[in-house]
This record gives C-alpha cells, sequence and structure tokens, in this order.
C-alpha cells in the first residue's frame, strides 16, 4: 500500500530538482542584464511590478515547460520574483520565445536525470565554485556579472544543492553562458550599441602583459583601481582571496610589513590569479610561497621600489617549480611559457614585455571572506 508514496516522492524530488536548475539560469540571466546595462551607460531598469509581471511570465512559462515543472515554479515562494526577472529580461530585448524553450530543455532533462537516479549523489565536501566556474566559463562579461553579482551567494549555493541531487552542474554552466551571453548582446542591441565594440585593452592590461600574466586569462578590461572588481574579472572569489592573503602572511613570518605590501599591491590580483590557477592544476602555492624567506634578494634596493621588487619575486616563486615536483617529473605550465614571446589579451605578440611595474598606491586590504560567502 505504501509502493507509490516513494515514487511520488522521487518525481516531486525531480520537479523541484529542475525547477532549482531553471532558478540558476534566470539569476545568472538576470545578473548578466544589469551588468550590460551598466556597462551601455544605461541606469539599472527596475523590476516590474509583481502583480504585472506574474500573469505575463505564467502565460509564458505554461506554453513551453511540462506541467509538473511550471506548477514547482509557480508554487515556490520565489516566483513572483522569478516572474519579474523574465519580464525585465523581455523589456530588455530578449526574445523569451527564443529563451523560455531551451531553458524548458534543460529543465527537463536535469528532471529526467534525477528520476533516473533516485539515490543522490553524496556530497563530496567542500566544493570549489569559483573554481568550477572559472574552469567552465571563458573569461568575458558572464563569468565576471556572475561573481560580481549581488546574487553570487546565492547562485553559489543553488549550484551545491544541484550537485547534491547528482546534477552535472557543469553542463549547466555551459548552457547558463550561452543564454548569458545571448542577452548581454540582446540588451546591447536594445541600447542602439550595435555590434559589440571592440575593447581597446585598458591601461592596467597593457601593462600586465609580461612575466606577470603569463599563461593566465587576463581581461582586455582589466580594472587594478578596483580590488574587488578586479578579482572578479580574474575569477578569483573573496573567499580564495582572503585564504591566499593568508598563505603569504604564513610564509613570511617576521616580514608582516613586507606581506602586508604586497597583499595591498596594485598587482596582487594578478598574483591571486596565479595561485588559483596553480590550484586548479593540482599543485600548491603555499609549497613555494617560502622562497621569499629563503632568496630575499627582493629587500635589497631602494624603499621606494620596494613593492614592484616584491610583486616579482613573488611571481617568479609561484611559476618556479618546487623540488618536489620537479622530482615526480611535474611542470608548473606557466613556468615552462615563461621564455616564450608573451600574448596579451589581443593574441598579439608584445614588443616590449617589460615587467616595470607602477608605482602602487594603497588599496582596500583583502579581508576574511563575507560570512554570506559560499561555504568551501
Amino acid at each position: 500500500m505504501h509502493g507509490p508514496e516513494p515514487v511520488a516522492e522521487a518525481a516531486s524530488e525531480a520537479a523541484t530538482t529542475a525547477t532549482m536548475a531553471v532558478r540558476l539560469i534566470l539569476m545568472i540571466a538576470d545578473a548578466v542584464r544589469r551588468d550590460a546595462e551598466k556597462k551601455a551607460g544605461k541606469e539599472e531598469s527596475k523590476l516590474p511590478p509583481a502583480d504585472v509581471a506574474v500573469p505575463e511570465a505564467a502565460g509564458e512559462l505554461k506554453t513551453v515547460m511540462p506541467p509538473d515543472i511550471t506548477m514547482a515554479l509557480m508554487s515556490g515562494a520565489d516566483w513572483p520574483q522569478m516572474a519579474q526577472q523574465l519580464v525585465a529580461l523581455r523589456r530588455a530585448g530578449v526574445d523569451l520565445g527564443e529563451l523560455l524553450p531551451r531553458v524548458g530543455e534543460i529543465a527537463v532533462s536535469v528532471r529526467d536525470a534525477v528520476a533516473a537516479n533516485a539515490s543522490r549523489i553524496a556530497a563530496e565536501g567542500n566544493e570549489e565554485w569559483a573554481s568550477l566556474l572559472r574552469e567552465t566559463m571563458p573569461a568575458g562579461p558572464v563569468r565576471e556579472a556572475i561573481l560580481s553579482s549581488p546574487g553570487w551567494p546565492e547562485i553559489a549555493q543553488t549550484m551545491r544543492q544541484l550537485h547534491e541531487r547528482g546534477v552535472d552542474v557543469r553542463q549547466i554552466l555551459v548552457a547558463a553562458h550561452a543564454e548569458g551571453a545571448g542577452v548581454d548582446q540582446a540588451v546591447a542591441r536594445v541600447m542602439e550599441t550595435g555590434k559589440a565594440p571592440v575593447v581597446a585593452p585598458s591601461r592596467d592590461a597593457k601593462r600586465s602583459w609580461g612575466p606577470l600574466t603569463t599563461g593566465l586569462d587576463i581581461p582586455k578590461d582589466l580594472d587594478l583601481s578596483n580590488r574587488g572588481k578586479a578579482l572578479a574579472q580574474v575569477g578569483v572569489s573573496a573567499s580564495e582571496n582572503a585564504r591566499f592573503v593568508r598563505m603569504v602572511q604564513e610564509a613570511m613570518p617576521g616580514k608582516e610589513r613586507e606581506a602586508a605590501l604586497l597583499v595591498n599591491a596594485r598587482q596582487w590580483p594578478l598574483l591571486a590569479a596565479r595561485m588559483a590557477k596553480m590550484e586548479d592544476e593540482g599543485l600548491k602555492p603555499g609549497d613555494h610561497l617560502p622562497r621569499l624567506m629563503r632568496d630575499q634578494e627582493w629587500a635589497k634596493g631602494s624603499a621606494s621600489d620596494l613593492v614592484p621588487r616584491l610583486v616579482q619575486a613573488t611571481n617568479a616563486a609561484l611559476l618556479k617549480p618546487t623540488g618536489e615536483e620537479v622530482a615526480a617529473g611535474g611542470v608548473v605550465p606557466a613556468a615552462a611559457k615563461a621564455g616564450s614571446v608573451t600574448m596579451g589579451p589581443t593574441k598579439t605578440p608584445a614588443k616590449s614585455a617589460a615587467p616595470t611595474t607602477p608605482a602602487v598606491a594603497p588599496h582596500r586590504a583583502p579581508g576574511p571572506a563575507p560570512t554570506a560567502a559560499r561555504k568551501r
């Protein structure tokens, strides 16, 4: 007599998980819309009133989503907000007639995958969601919009929940990137910008080409004057940054002042990106940093040039394989490229890859990860 209950429960869970996938894509699309409008010089458009958006969005959903997913979406407490996001996307120039069917296909595939594997996949522990995002999405407006969005903690939480239910989050992120890019382009068209303008490399991007960016994915519009924005541009989360800061502090005992100068340097986000990339490749940046104490050539010279010397010495220490890596036959990929011609964001060989670093002005010191940040 109790046989149908587990089946019904599994079906309900499958539909609920599918709605979570829909929420994730819509949150990402909304983040990209806001960012695109801001970059286009337009004040961010406000969400339409819920009482207007709900019936309009409901009519759209019912034509493309299966009834069980539609019901699960519309019965959720956050449905009014989702409806507002959908209508805002339409008003920004996004063709919901094209977007929603693709989102519906993703939702159905997620629902069917969960239903076929009713037993949940156990969580593997603390997930590196920023690393997953960086590995899955290329540098650009979509990835930057996600990491810098106020909704990033909620996006990361949704990614974790989907993973715990056995969903391949990478596939959803790939689809979400394609849709996000479409949102960005649609908003640009409505803002009468025509084709996406060719963005000239920023001053920071051009000055960073060389050893500091060898092997890194650096956007053309790199802005090192804004610490939070720069970290988001290179795909480093606040929690990752705080951890890398602690690594430097622990690697330089008795050199607290110098460690503070290093992590507050204008070029620090590039070093943090290097450390994040090393971890993605299975290397431990913390094993490389003690070189700063063993070889203190950086301490020699005028005080005015101390910060540039520290930055360059740290980058060199990260690029050089440790004894353990050499013994194991490992090579830091970036180090292997260090002697080659440096390629900037435009993929044009730099005529001069001088590592000279500009004078460093004080910036906001990286602090501990915000309490709302995702769990690692």
